[in-house]
């Protein structure tokens, strides 16, 4: 496997249940890297713990393509689970072990 391609492919995932909107399948998902601005009202707590809420307002800010509120809501749990584990990987700071 290329490596250039599976580093440029880290943040991508591929879901297990495609989300429909109108004719279109979106199968993957692009969680791209939160700044300061995408967490404006939502606690690194919450975010931390993976509470629901907190990724249903995070995840339209920084996802693509952009998911809204109500597809986050309707995600199925092993979709959410790999998408807050990705949002969860950005939080904790690089550890040079």
């Amino acid at each position: 496997r290329d490596t250039a391609m599976s580093e440029h492919n880290e943040n991508i995932v591929i879901l297990e249940e495609p989300i429909k909107r109108g004719e279109t399948e979106i199968s993957q998902v692009e969680i791209i890297k939160p700044n300061a601005g995408h967490l404006r009202g939502i606690g690194l707590a919450s975010l931390a713990n993976a509470d629901v809420d907190a990724l249903t307002v995070i995840l339209p800010r920084i996802t693509f393509p952009n998911l809204t509120t109500q597809e986050c809501k309707t995600l199925n749990l092993p979709d959410l689970i790999a998408l807050a584990g990705k949002v969860i990987g950005f939080l904790s700071p690089k550890s040079e072990l």
